[in-house]
């Protein structure tokens, strides 16, 4: 499955894929499924993450921002859902993390394998500052040549060591020692005696032929100018001089276990200290030995590997300790004690200064609000009210959003199951608080029914608005409900979403003033049978309608399709076919004074308003389309209407040049008035010109 989610993230990149069918299977991928536990859900929210990073950059635009925003709103309430495998929340996290880093990824470590020796003395002289030379006879004869670094008792071969010893980084003459279970080769210094380089028993390499060994008894080694008589370095020097017996015994040998202290000294010479405050910090750049220091002179130590004068570098100021932030489990205890201590003392001010004092990082937000919520669920009205005016509070001051308490309150939701054992009212507790929340505009209606859609949670957003008549009051929310263009079907659980069992729920909750249009296409017919006087209807929908809707198209519509609908069970009671295609004369009569009945209401609501009367023109459409387009049926309305001066010439041509797909039959009504249209705009141009003469 894993694969194919790819497969199809890269074929919406290429746009071989529509993005509204990506849209659909991110949602299919988040939504939770009935009868699936979360947990269960770690290979959907796998692959959501795999098509977020395939193609979420192309579908994150201005015209998705929104969708893209609910989805990862979602996406972040699920990390912190300990129900789902650890995997799995580190996958969201990184996913969402990549949102906010403009859809960047984060850089990994890459490990190229082992380093060559190259690379290791590259490093060093990165690092370091210093440079190692490579195992050349030229650079290493001369470099470690009477070198005045070391002491004169450790004298280094100019050949190279080979093998294992250039791996290890192994100097010349510093090998293991000598003694039982230590194989003398020919590179140990103990071998001496087998060399046939001249320069290796100590010479300087001056051309003379005739060499001294450098371990033989008598031999003086050479003293630098700068060491004394009463150098520490030169009398450990002479003392161990003297006491080499033999160039084939090592010296622990040569000692019989007579150890002095004074004899051992692992303090280097004084000239090969450096003191940090008499050299500056060097630059780890490489630079090669030069050719001057190879034949410097005696008495003069030569620098390895660095440059004569290094450019001094200001040293970074120490860094300042900072207090560690809280952890999270601190940052929930000091939660709790907040809201205790604020709901006990009321005072929101000390509340908002200690949030802010908290210092609590972006995506503890959420969890606190979450927190506060929870808190009062089981404490009184009072309390629950003062929680929400803290909410309120915190938003107000920009230390939390909208889209934090948002996605809060679906964490709680989340966890409703759990808390409706303790607190039973949870969901009418929490559509408290969500009301509140939409009137002080921290969410709005249209987002908190996106969350609920298909009747998740239901009754809570009936609750929701409950909640919000009695806070405010029913026109208020009826001007709400309108702008936010909520589909109230899709709010209810799938099997009630149809506008009969929608209306019988919204009564039951006192809700149905919400749809006002849908209770008077329900009743107005019922009341014109009753009466059928225009006296009494016009009275009627007076006192049952709202002033406000009479100029709504809706309204139109459904006026006129009672009207049509008591006309046509008036003529034709049985909805005889043969009758409707082919009425009588005495038909037809009664057909037109029942329009004519009917006149001064619909005059009433149509004079002066072309666009209501365009809606009139659609209901006949819609009517005619119910039976079948009869032969005849549209054009006698049309012209009786004409006639009657109930719809003027301006609606017919309107509603002939208007495309939608709103309403059926529009094609075979055009066929059936299409020639009487036709007459109409010509004769329309005709007393056009007569006025102009």
């Amino acid at each position: 499955m894993l694969g194919n989610i790819k497969f199809i993230g890269e074929l919406g990149k290429l746009n071989l894929i529509h993005e509204s069918i990506l849209h659909k299977c991110i949602k299919t991928l988040l939504e939770k499924k009935k009868r699936v536990q979360l947990k269960d859900m770690g290979e959907d929210l796998e692959c959501l993450c795999q098509i977020m990073r395939t193609v979420g950059p192309k579908l994150d635009h201005e015209k998705a921002r929104s969708l893209m925003d609910q989805y990862f709103s979602r996406m972040r309430s699920l990390t912190n859902n300990k129900e789902l495998p650890a995997r799995i929340r580190f996958l969201l996290q990184n996913t969402v993390e990549q949102r906010a880093n403009n859809w960047s990824a984060r850089k990994a470590y890459s490990d190229n394998g082992p380093k060559t020796i190259n690379q290791v003395r590259q490093d060093a002289v990165k690092d370091l500052g210093v440079f190692i030379p490579p195992p050349s006879d030229g650079m290493r004869n001369e470099f470690f040549m009477e070198n005045a670094y070391l002491p004169t008792r450790i004298k280094f071969d100019r050949e190279t060591l080979g093998g294992l010893a250039d791996m290890f980084g192994q100097m010349p003459g510093s090998g293991i020692g000598t003694g039982p279970g230590v194989i003398q080769d020919h590179y140990s210094p103990t071998m001496g005696r087998h060399r046939t380089n001249p320069l290796y028993n100590g010479h300087i390499g001056n051309g003379n032929s005739s060499h001294q060994p450098q371990f033989e008894a008598g031999s003086k080694p050479y003293i630098k100018p700068n060491q004394g008589q009463g150098s520490p370095v030169f009398n450990h020097k002479q003392n161990h001089a003297v006491q080499m017996q033999s160039k084939d015994m090592a010296p622990r040998f040569g000692k019989k276990g007579k150890v002095n202290a004074d004899e051992i000294s692992l303090r280097p010479a004084q000239s090969f200290i450096l003191s940090k405050k008499q050299i500056p910090k060097l630059q780890p750049q490489m630079t090669m030995i030069p050719s001057s220091a190879q034949g410097s002179p005696l008495g003069q130590s030569p620098q390895l590997g660095l440059k004569a004068n290094p450019p001094p570098i200001q040293e970074k100021p120490a860094k300042s300790t900072k207090k560690a932030p809280p952890t999270k489990e601190e940052l929930r205890k000091m939660t709790e004690t907040l809201v205790a201590d604020y709901l006990n003392s009321k005072n929101v001010d000390e509340a908002v200064n200690a949030v802010r004092e908290m210092k609590a990082p972006k995506h503890f937000l959420s969890e606190m609000l979450n927190k506060i919520v929870v808190y009062s669920l089981d404490r009184s009205d009072e309390d629950k009210e003062h929680a929400s005016t803290l909410v309120h509070a915190l938003c107000t001051e920009g230390l939390a959003t909208g889209e934090n308490l948002m996605q809060a309150f679906l964490s709680v939701l989340d966890q409703c199951p759990k808390i409706e054992e303790e607190v039973p009212l949870v969901k009418s507790y929490l559509a408290q608080f969500a009301a509140r929340a939409i009137i002080t505009d921290l969410v709005s209606i249209a987002d908190l029914a996106h969350q609920l859609e298909n009747g998740a949670h239901f009754p809570l957003f009936l609750l929701c608005l409950q909640q919000m008549v009695k806070l405010k009051d029913r026109e208020w929310l009826a001007d709400l409900f309108q702008l936010s263009k909520v589909n109230m079907q899709k709010m209810l659980p799938e099997i009630d979403q149809n506008k009969d069992r929608m209306l019988e729920i919204l009564d039951g909750k006192g809700l149905s003033f919400l749809f006002p249009l849908m209770k008077l296409e329900k009743e107005l017919l019922k009341q014109i049978k009753v009466d059928p006087s225009p006296q009494s209807i016009y009275k009627w929908i007076k006192d049952n309608i709202s002033p406000k809707l009479h100029t709504d198209k809706g309204f139109v519509n459904i006026l006129m399709t009672s009207f049509l609908q008591y006309i046509a069970y008036e003529i034709n009671p049985d909805d005889d076919e043969e009758q409707l295609s082919a009425p009588s004369k005495e038909q037809q009569d009664e057909e037109k004074q029942q329009m004519l009945s009917f006149k001064p209401v619909m005059q009433k609501f149509l004079h002066d308003h072309i666009d209501l009367q365009v809606a009139a023109l659609y209901a006949l459409q819609v009517h005619c389309n119910t039976k079948s387009f009869p032969k005849g049926m549209l054009l006698r309305y049309f012209v009786n209407f004409y006639d009657m001066e109930i719809i003027e010439e301006e609606a017919f041509l309107s509603w002939k040049e208007d495309v939608t797909q709103e309403y059926p039959g529009k094609g075979k009504a055009l066929f059936q008035v299409n020639q009487w249209l036709t007459w109409l705009e010509t004769a329309e141009e005709e007393e056009s010109e007569d006025e102009d003469f």
